[in-house]
C-alpha cells in the first residue's frame, strides 16, 4: 500500500459545478445528530446540532463537493431519520440507505468492510486490515475508521482494540460504549 493510495481522494468525475446538499437534525441517546445527504445518498453524520457543526460541515463538504448549497430538508432525510430512531429504540439492526461516501480508495475499502460487522459484535483493527487484504495496514485502518463520514450507519463503533479495550472513537469513548450497549454487546473476546 503506497502513501499515495492511502491519501489520494476519489472524487466522481461527473460532479455538477453547483451541488445541493440537504441536512436535518435529530435528537438521540448520544446527543444531537446532524445528517447530510447529497443527490446520491447520505454523505455525512455529525454528533452536533447544525449550528454547532456548520463551520466544520462547510469545510468538509467544500472539500468533497466543491461549490455547494446547504438546504434544511427533514422530509428529504426522513428515511434516514426514521431508521436512526428505530436503531436507537433497538428496533433496527441494519441500515438500508443509499450512501454517498467520499474518501480515498483505501478509506472506502475500510468503510465497506465496516458494514459487514454484525450488529452487537466487535472486531479489531487487525481484523479489518486482514479482511481488506492489507494485514500490515492496521494504523491506516485506524485512520480510515477515524475519518468515517457516516458513523453509526457505517458502524466504526464496532471496532475495538485487540485486547478488548475501547479505543479510537473520534467523538468520544462514552458514545462508543453507549452505542455498543444499545446493541447488546457484552464485553466478550474480539472476533480477531
Amino acid at each position: 500500500m503506497t502513501d499515495e493510495q492511502l491519501h489520494e481522494p476519489v472524487i466522481p468525475q461527473n460532479e455538477q459545478s453547483q451541488t445541493t446538499l440537504y441536512y436535518a437534525e435529530l435528537d438521540s441517546p448520544v446527543g444531537p445528530v446532524t445528517l447530510l445527504q447529497s443527490e446520491h445518498g447520505i454523505c455525512h453524520l455529525e454528533f452536533k446540532t447544525y449550528s454547532e457543526a456548520h463551520a466544520g460541515l462547510s469545510s468538509w463538504s467544500s472539500r468533497w463537493y466543491g461549490d455547494h448549497e446547504l438546504i434544511h430538508s427533514p422530509s428529504r432525510l426522513g428515511q434516514a431519520i426514521d431508521q436512526l430512531h428505530e436503531y436507537f429504540a433497538g428496533e433496527h439492526q441494519e441500515f438500508d440507505l443509499q450512501l454517498d461516501l467520499r474518501g480515498t480508495a483505501f478509506q472506502r475499502q475500510v468503510w465497506q468492510a465496516l458494514q459487514v460487522i454484525p450488529y452487537g459484535e466487535v472486531v479489531s483493527y487487525k481484523w479489518i486490515a486482514v479482511h481488506i487484504g492489507s494485514p500490515s495496514a492496521v494504523r491506516a485502518v485506524g485512520g480510515a475508521n477515524n475519518r468515517n463520514p457516516v458513523s453509526i450507519i457505517v458502524p466504526c463503533h464496532r471496532v475495538i482494540g485487540m485486547n478488548g479495550q475501547m479505543v479510537g472513537y473520534g467523538v468520544g469513548l462514552d458514545r462508543k460504549e453507549l452505542l455498543l450497549e444499545l446493541e447488546g454487546y457484552l464485553r466478550q473476546p474480539v472476533l480477531f
